[in-house]
């Protein structure tokens, strides 16, 4: 330890230099730094980085404050510090009304300025005249304003402006979503003023986030209004974020060493020891050099080629700046006190070491940091020839004020005069040490007493919600609505927390409320909003994935993470505990469920261990009652906690006895729910096939959204646009007037003008009154006859089979809308209309009438396609059948002994629950009366179905099936109601945007024509639109996609390894593959496997999906009611390949088996990995680098020009898009895969230098189908399989198919189907070759393997490549 003497006067000579350098460029008057002495320009990052050195030397200072002097000069250090952050304080709540409009529109113009005038603080700059939007720098404000005042100083005064701080929490809690202009104010590096997601931004944003978290601004003088809240799921966000993006800065920037401030001082924002590490050693290992480290690669800012008469970058330029990128010392100086935080003193001395050789020394003798060093203009030439090799000299500033400081703090640092803790207060130097097991706590309450009784059947003992009182209960969207109220200040203007995300860290806490104690149920567990929380495999699934969540995930806060789920009557199976809940809670009571530590217990167990968050900010503090609860919030307390779990409501119909009646005709809609589908899977070229283009003409603002549109194929319509569109067996065809339509809405070119003018009416008034996302198709008047839809009423009383009623439904919604009045039939005045129209009525019910016979003729009904679990209707009488009445006084149905139909009954019981709940009606008004029972009469069911008095919509019956089909657990028909009735499935928006912030892109629909890309995070109305808009009236495949969405993202967040080499998620083609694979499993027809795929519950297809990803083999055996289960091909609960109708083979017959299936299993692999994307490791980089040896590479018509290595670096994200857009031309996924395998033998030609140059633009098809001629012609010679399709002699019928595009193998794009295979057997011998694909796993061989052919196809094709004699052959 020095003696006092010494460190005095050492410290003197540093308070001398902090003074001298810095303090004396501080603005009086506002405590802020201008830029320079000619620009009184203040930037909020520079002015804090600036301070640094300030506030260090003060605590070093206070360390040996043992005289007045030196504590008088701690003193003024501290205000120095004070000033400046209360200086840039009042700078931005000048900007408050940004900060409010930010939060809801996130727009880059309406973010608080980057810098402000250091004069008054005022802004400088307008909004759209300079790159404000700045999310580290914001986050670096916060940061160390948590830091300085954790250390003890004083920086906020009022509570008001504690409420600023709070929003400014808000402002930043998205930036794992919002692209910036990051560190260096550029967006993106050619500096076009395009914002894109920064690494720095989201980890400065993220350690910002964690340091405020409970903070009190006040200090220790603070009471429970100063501290600050943050919810911990958005802190985590940006946290996975960070860690998929490391060592990548953006899209444009593969490499920044700015990331050195967010993997060390200040911000130490990752915990993951193993990627700091990586990050670092890639920023040396790339960007230092021997002044400094470069910005990023390419970095033309003050280089002598840089034109300094404009701002931007010219594309093409950029490669200009290669290897002559200015170095900054700077970065010396952020890696001095990364290795003095980390103890490794050797690395500080070395790095010390060099920076002293490049700073500038000043007259005085003082050491200066200067801000670049760039190579000078008569030397570019030979630094190009030579990287690194000629002497640079300073450009910029000098002392350059931001290195200044963060050089004093480490020599401050060096010589002892300060410890790593105090420059980090709040410890978050510690957040990579290893911590010991998180121990989850679980607690299960039951709904009631019966739930309760049922669990403790099987040994399971829980509380009610009435026993674990005094502690309350409540769903997830309770706290969430608490939290809206945080940061609310009135004099400001301030609204408070906007996002209404509340996720499972926020939820695993307990919350206390003056004397009150608070649970909360996960957010995801909402029984009221989505259809998946209905399959208890699934929820069961999801808890244990949360349970793991938790362990990896629960950081920073003080006990023990508590889960709470309520056990209620939705989860109920058939009025039994479902057995999968079962099994999950006996693995709780062990303490181990898949790994995770957890203990089951009850919430007053728990209650001294779990970690519990103050609900202060809900106080009337504006008021000057901040012991009392906001008014508002008392209210809502008071009003809805009550309710929250409130027991459902339930509705009993009875009635008399009905007599039955006859139908005329049979079922004329037989199916209507299966024409709307659009997964293709017999076609072999996957992708080329998808819904109508008729979903393509969506102009006027008046045309319903497409989800609610009747497909082509979804009913028979005389107004077709094509004649195709039709039933190929109508009988009677129409003239040519009544076959063409200008737009959605029908129009008869013989309609009067007033049909047309009421039409009109009718589409406005459904516009008025309907939600925009559940706009219905309207019905034109003369569509139908009423004696058509009376039928059609007739029938779905009549019905008792789940499917048939809803191919009625789905007839009536094409035909008549949704909200479709069946009490208005038989009442309306069709005598006004016109004789014109009268003809055009008669000649279209003409035309139904021949329509209604022809479908009906083949005696079925709807119920022909069996439904699993449901009785077949081909058994019943074809003439007497159960009917249906509803009216204001009974509601019953029968068969003809009088016996309530049950199936019928309870789907309008389902439809009185869901009114009940609703309207919180009286039961008591639904009783029968046999009297008027047996009044009732055909003419009477002209009315309609009303229940209780009211009108029955298509609508409400629509909800009566969904409730029914999730009961019996008709997973097809639910998915099909569910979008119909615009229902969405857990938090789309949300899985999509972590989809995206983890670079990956998503596309939904079907190549070539209808994908649709999504790049950007958008409003979950507005995906919802946009997925179907990509598959038209396809309801079921339109919510197949969102739910599988939902997974990926799942899945991304628990196992990103999984899209390791995935770019883009086209789950248009992943649901064609997933269907492709259940019809080869189960080995059924295309139609079948889509109806399988369809009804899988949501945690088989969730099962699925994840075989599908990470391509394990899996099988398919069936469980209860006809359902499949996904299971692994190791599990014991199927046979190595066991399979729906098929016995397990033996002798001769498994060995054909076995030999059929390893026939196909490379081609199933290249359809899988083309289908996903997936490419090989370090490929975008190594089509770089052959591209650069080239004019371009053209797929499939798009050509990536040579052009594009002028502008992009190998790693860059943006090249990688460029190449994935290209190969995503290719509809056929096992072709694309192909095309791959060609680009790959390309990078070898390339990398192995076999010739200098691989001359013009190269066709990549053409390789893949000269390989394939090739392999042909050697078939042909070895007479092996393909002799038999593509390599045989062709007659003219082969001639004619072939020109048509078919081949007889299936083959896709003209590529025979053996050559995408592994095996090929050849001759009588049926010898066996690989054929290897260029797969992430394996490596080609064989003399036949494809990557023989595409070496030869290479050699043959490209000119560069010699002809004639020998060369050394550099693939092996």
């Amino acid at each position: 330890m020095r003696s006092r003497s010494n460190s005095g006067v050492r410290l003197d000579y540093y308070q001398r230099i902090v003074h001298r350098l810095i303090l004396a460029h501080q603005e009086p008057v506002t405590g802020l730094f201008p830029a320079s002495n000619v620009n009184s320009h203040a930037w909020i990052r520079d002015n804090v980085y600036c301070i640094l050195a300030v506030w260090g030397l003060s605590m070093a200072y206070k360390k040996i404050a043992d005289q007045d002097e030196d504590r008088a000069k701690c003193y003024e250090l501290e205000q120095s510090c004070v000033k400046l952050m209360r200086g840039l304080l009042m700078a931005m709540m000048n900007q408050k009304d940004k900060v409010e409009k930010f939060k809801m529109t996130q727009s880059p113009y309406d973010s608080l300025h980057a810098k402000y005038s250091s004069k008054n603080g005022l802004p400088v700059v307008g909004d759209n005249e300079w790159g404000h939007l700045q999310i580290d720098a914001v986050s670096l404000y916060l940061l160390i304003l948590a830091q300085m005042t954790a250390s003890g100083l004083q920086i906020v005064f009022s509570l008001d402006e504690v409420s600023f701080i709070q929003n400014l929490v808000f402002y930043i809690e998205s930036a794992y979503s919002i692209p910036d202009y990051g560190i260096w104010e550029r967006g993106d590096k050619t500096n076009h003023g395009e914002p894109e997601l920064n690494a720095s931004s989201i980890g400065m944003a993220k350690a910002a986030l964690e340091a405020m978290n409970e903070l009190d601004l006040f200090g220790a003088r603070g009471g429970p209004a100063s501290v600050i809240h943050v919810l911990a799921d958005e802190a985590h966000k940006c946290q996975a974020v960070l860690q998929s993006m490391l060592p990548r800065e953006s899209n444009s920037k593969e490499l920044d060493s700015g990331l050195l401030c967010v993997i060390g001082f200040p911000a130490f924002a990752v915990d993951d020891a193993q990627l700091i590490h990586a990050t670092k050693d890639a920023i040396l290992s790339r960007l230092q050099g021997k002044y400094g480290c470069k910005r990023f690669l390419r970095d033309g800012y003050r280089t002598p080629k840089e034109d300094p008469s404009r701002l931007y970058y010219e594309r093409w330029e950029l490669r200009m700046f290669e290897n002559i990128e200015c170095e900054w010392p700077l970065f010396y100086c952020y890696l001095i006190l990364f290795h003095a935080f980390q103890s490794d003193k050797r690395s500080v001395q070395e790095y010390a070491d060099r920076l002293e050789k490049i700073m500038v020394r000043s007259e005085d003798g003082i050491l200066l940091v200067p801000e670049s060093y760039a190579v000078p203009q008569d030397l570019v030439g030979f630094e190009y020839q030579k990287p690194g090799s000629q002497t640079r000299e300073v450009v910029g500033r000098c002392p350059f004020l931001w290195g200044q400081s963060l050089f004093i703090l480490g020599r401050l640092l060096q010589e002892g005069f300060l410890a790593v803790g105090e420059l980090d207060p709040l410890n978050r130097r510690l957040g990579a040490q290893k911590k010991p097991d998180v121990v989850v706590q679980v607690v299960i309450i039951a709904e009631d007493n019966e739930i309760r009784d049922k669990l403790a059947e099987h040994d399971l003992h829980v509380q009610t919600i009435a026993e674990v009182a005094p502690i309350e209960v409540q769903p997830a969207r309770v706290l969430s609505h608490l939290y809206t109220y945080l940061g609310r200040n009135r004099k400001l203007g301030l609204s408070g927390r906007k996002s209404r995300d509340v996720g499972i860290l926020s939820t695993s806490k307990l919350y206390s409320l003056k004397d009150r104690i608070f649970a909360f149920t996960p957010q995801h567990i909402d029984y009221e909003e989505y259809y998946t929380t209905r399959d208890p495999d699934l929820l069961a699934s999801n808890f244990t994935t949360n349970l793991a969540f938790l362990t990896n995930n629960w950081r920073h806060m003080l006990g023990r993470p508590t889960i709470t789920l309520m056990a209620t009557h939705y989860m109920l199976d058939q009025d039994k505990i479902p057995l999968a809940m079962i099994q999950t809670m006996r693995k709780l009571k062990s303490g181990y469920i898949n790994g995770t530590r957890v203990m089951l217990g009850s919430l007053k167990d728990f209650l001294n261990t779990s970690a519990i968050t103050d609900l202060s900010f809900l106080g009337s503090t504006e008021d000057g009652y901040p012991d009392r609860l906001h008014p508002d919030v008392q209210t809502y307390l008071d009003e809805h906690l009550l309710r929250s779990f409130s027991n459902r409501s339930t509705m009993n119909l009875r009635g008399g006895q009905l007599r039955p009646r006859t139908l005329r005709r049979r079922m004329s809609c037989k199916g209507a729910i299966k024409k709307t589908r659009s997964i293709n899977v017999d076609s072999d070229n996957l992708g080329m096939e998808g819904p109508s283009p008729l979903t393509e003409r969506r102009l006027s603002s008046i045309v319903p959204p497409p989800w609610l549109q009747a497909n082509k194929q979804s009913h028979v319509s005389v107004f077709a646009t094509t004649p195709e569109e039709g039933p190929s067996s109508l009988p009677l065809q129409l003239g040519h007037e009544l076959s063409v339509r200008e737009n959605i809405y029908p129009v008869d070119p013989h309609h009067s003008r007033s049909a047309i003018d009421r039409r009109s009416e009718f589409v406005r008034q459904q516009e008025i009154t309907v939600p925009k996302i559940l706009i219905q198709r309207h019905r034109a008047d003369t569509n139908f006859a009423d004696t058509e839809v009376e039928e059609l009423i007739a029938m779905l009383r009549e019905t008792e089979n789940l499917e048939e009623q809803g191919d009625i439904l789905q007839y009536l919604v094409d035909t008549q809308g949704l909200d479709f009045n069946t009490a208005g039939l038989g009442f309306r005045n069709k005598s006004d209309d016109s004789a014109s129209a009268n003809s055009a009525a008669e000649l279209e019910q003409a035309f139904l009438d021949e329509m209604v016979l022809e479908l009906a003729g083949g005696g079925g009904g709807a119920g022909d396609a069996n439904v699993p679990g449901e009785e077949s209707t081909k058994s019943r009488s074809p003439v007497v059948m159960p009917t249906v009445i509803i009216d204001a006084a009974a509601a019953v149905s029968s068969d003809m002994d009088g016996t309530p139909n049950q199936s019928t009954t309870n789907l309008l019981q389902a439809i009185a629950n869901s009114r009940s709940s609703n309207n919180n009606s009286n039961n008591s008004n639904c009783s029968s009366s046999n009297t008027h029972n047996e009044n009732n009469n055909d003419s009477s069911q002209s009315e309609g179905m009303l229940e209780e008095g009211r009108v029955v919509t298509v609508r409400d019956l629509l909800k009566g099936l969904y409730e029914k089909a999730c009961q019996q657990k008709l997973w097809g028909l639910v998915r099909h109601t569910a979008g119909m009735l615009g229902k969405r499935v857990e938090d789309l928006a949300k899985a999509v945007t972590d989809l995206l912030v983890r670079q990956k892109q998503v596309t939904v629909g079907m190549p070539p024509n209808n994908e649709h890309t999504i790049t950007a995070p958008l409003p979950e109305v507005e995906l919802r639109q946009l997925i179907h808009d990509a598959y038209g009236d396809d309801e079921s495949t339109a919510m197949l996609t969102q739910e599988l969405m939902v997974y990926l993202a799942m899945f991304i967040r628990t196992e990103p390894q999984l899209f390791h080499e995935m770019l883009r998620l086209r789950v248009g083609l992943i649901i064609q593959v997933m269907a492709k694979e259940l019809s080869r499993t189960l080995n059924c027809d295309g139609e079948a496997a889509s109806e399988h795929l369809l009804n899988l519950s949501p945690f088989e297809m969730k099962n699925l999906l994840y075989h599908i990803l990470s391509g394990k083999e899996f099988a398919v055996s069936s469980v209860a009611r006809g359902n499949l289960s996904i299971v692994s091909c190791k599990s014991s609960r199927v046979s190595k390949k066991s399979q729906i109708g098929l016995g397990d083979p033996e002798g001769e017959d498994a060995l054909i088996a076995t030999i059929d299936d390893r026939q196909g299993q490379w081609l199933r692999r290249r359809r899988l990995d083309g289908a996903l994307n997936r490419v090989p490791r370090d490929f975008y980089s190594r089509v770089w680098t052959v591209l650069e040896k080239c004019q371009g590479l053209a797929i499939e018509g798009r050509v990536l020009q040579q052009s594009l290595t002028q502008e992009m670096t190998p790693g860059e994200l943006k090249f990688a898009l460029e190449v994935e857009t290209a190969l995503n031309q290719i509809p056929q996924p096992e072709y694309r895969q192909l095309v791959v395998e060609a680009l790959m033998v390309l990078t070898l030609v390339t990398e192995h230098n076999m010739v200098p140059t691989l001359g013009g633009i190269i066709y990549v098809e053409h390789l893949v189908h000269k390989a394939n001629q090739l392999f042909l012609e050697d078939q042909r010679k070895v007479q092996g399989d393909a002799t038999l399709c593509c390599a045989k002699i062709k007659d003219g019928k082969e001639q004619q198919q072939a020109a048509s595009g078919m081949l007889l193998c299936g083959g896709a794009a003209y590529i025979c189907q053996h050559l995408y295979d592994r095996w090929v057997r050849s001759g009588p011998q049926r010898q066996e070759l690989q054929l290897i694909p260029f797969c992430i796993c394996s490596a080609p061989s064989g003399s036949y393997g494809t990557m023989t052919y595409m070496s030869r196809a290479v050699a043959l094709v490209l000119d560069c490549v010699p002809k004639h004699g020998e060369m050394e052959c550099a693939i092996s």
